[in-house]
C-alpha cells in the first residue's frame, strides 16, 4: 500500500489527509507528522494547565467568511455546523470591520477543534513531536528524516509549513529546487506576533463589557478577548481565559527576545488597558514568528509541486492567503496533484 507523508497538522494539513482519505477511501495509507504537541497549527488552542477545562485560542481568534467564499466553500462550512465545531458569533467585538454579507463564526471547543475533526475523519497515523529535518530521494520514494528518530520511506510527501521551514531542510531539496521556484519561495514574507494566555479561577470576576476588542494605536496590544466570552462558553464552574494579542511592530521589535523577557512587558501594558484583573492562576506566551502572510507566493497558486515523481508538494496559506478559505484552496489544489500522483501507485490490472 502506498504511503503518503503530510507534514504539519494545522488546517491545510488536517484537510488533505480529510479529503484525500475521502477521495481514495482505504488504497493509501495516510500518514501526519507535526513537531509541535497537538493539533492546529497557527489555529492552536491552548488548555489551562490547571487541568481545568478552560481554554484559549492563541493563534486564529474567529472564522470569517464572505459571501464568496461561503458559497464556494458551503460544503466544509456546512460540514463544520452541523459537527458544531462552528457557530455563529454572537458576543460583541469592539472595532471589528465587516465587508457587506461576510459571515463571523466562532469554535466552541477552540479553534483547534477543526483541524482535530478533519484529521479524525481522515483516519490518518497522526504523530507528535516529530520534526522533519531532511529528505532523500530513494529512486521512487522520498526517505524523510526527523530530529530523534529513524528515517522512514513514503511515495509522495506533501509539506505544508511556513515556506522559511522548508527552505530550511536539508538533503536533495535544495538541489531539486528549480532556480523559479526557489525565486518564489523566497518572496514570501510573514508578520510576527505575541499572544498571551491568562487563564483565571472559576468565579474570578472579568469585569469588562466586551467579549473582544480591537485595540487601535496601541504601540504593545493590538486585541484582547475574554475568550470564553466569544466562543460563547461562559460558565461559573469554569474559569475564564483572557487572551492578548501584540501588535505586528511590538513583535517584529522584541521577535528575537526570550519569551519570559517579553512577558512581562505585555502585562505591564494589559494592566494599563484592563484595570483590576483578577490574578492569574496561569500564564502563556506564545511566539508567532510566522504569524500571518503578508505577501504570498505570487499568483497564489494553492500549492507547488516542487517534484512529479516521487511526488513532493508545498501548501499552506503562504500559497494562497491567511484564513481558513485560504487553506481550504490550498488544501484542495495539494489534492489534485495528489490524485495526478495516485495514477503511478496504482497496480496494473
Amino acid at each position: 500500500m502506498s504511503r503518503v507523508l503530510i507534514v504539519g497538522a494545522g488546517i491545510t494539513g488536517s484537510l488533505c489527509a480529510c479529503l484525500l482519505r475521502r477521495e481514495m477511501q482505504n488504497k493509501l495509507q495516510i500518514v501526519v507528522w507535526d513537531k509541535s504537541r497537538g493539533t492546529g497549527g497557527r489555529m492552536s488552542t491552548s488548555r489551562n494547565p490547571d487541568g481545568t477545562s478552560s481554554l484559549a485560542d492563541l493563534g486564529a481568534q474567529y472564522i470569517s467568511a464572505t459571501q464568496y467564499y461561503a458559497q464556494l466553500h458551503h460544503s466544509i462550512y456546512a460540514e463544520l455546523l452541523a459537527h458544531g465545531i462552528l457557530k455563529p458569533l454572537e458576543a460583541t467585538v469592539e472595532g471589528l470591520r465587516d465587508k457587506d454579507g461576510t459571515k463571523n463564526y466562532v469554535t466552541p471547543a477552540g479553534m483547534s477543534s477543526i483541524a482535530k475533526h478533519f484529521l479524525k475523519e481522515s483516519g490518518a497515523q497522526l504523530y507528535f513531536d516529530h520534526h522533519v529535518t531532511s529528505l532523500f530521494r530513494r529512486g521512487a520514494s522520498w526517505e524523510v528524516h526527523r530530529k530523534g528518530g529513524e528515517p522512514e520511506e513514503f511515495d509522495a510527501v506533501v509539506l505544508t509549513m511556513p515556506v522559511p521551514q522548508i527552505l530550511q531542510l536539508q538533503g536533495d531539496l535544495s538541489d531539486l529546487l528549480g532556480a523559479d521556484q526557489r525565486e518564489q519561495l523566497e518572496t514570501v514574507s510573514y508578520s510576527s506576533r505575541y499572544a498571551l494566555a491568562l487563564f483565571f479561577p472559576p468565579a474570578a470576576p472579568i469585569s469588562i463589557p466586551w467579549a473582544a476588542r480591537y485595540v487601535p494605536g496601541n504601540p504593545c496590544i493590538c486585541y484582547v478577548a475574554v475568550d470564553d466570552r466569544k466562543r460563547g462558553r461562559e460558565s461559573p464552574d469554569c474559569g475564564s481565559s483572557l487572551v492578548v494579542h501584540t501588535s505586528v511592530p511590538f513583535g517584529l521589535q522584541h521577535l528575537e527576545l526570550d519569551k519570559d523577557e517579553v512577558q512581562p512587558i505585555i502585562l505591564e501594558e494589559l494592566h494599563k488597558l484592563v484595570p483590576g484583573l483578577p490574578q492569574p492562576t496561569s500564564i502563556k506566551c506564545q511566539k508567532w514568528r510566522y504569524s500571518q502572510v503578508l505577501t504570498a507566493v505570487p499568483g497564489c497558486p494553492g500549492h507547488m509541486t516542487l517534484l512529479d515523481q516521487p511526488l513532493l508538494v508545498c501548501g499552506g496559506d503562504s500559497f494562497t492567503h491567511s484564513n481558513l478559505d485560504g487553506c481550504v484552496e490550498s488544501a484542495l489544489g495539494v489534492l489534485g496533484a495528489l490524485k495526478e500522483a495516485s495514477v503511478q501507485w496504482d497496480p496494473p490490472h
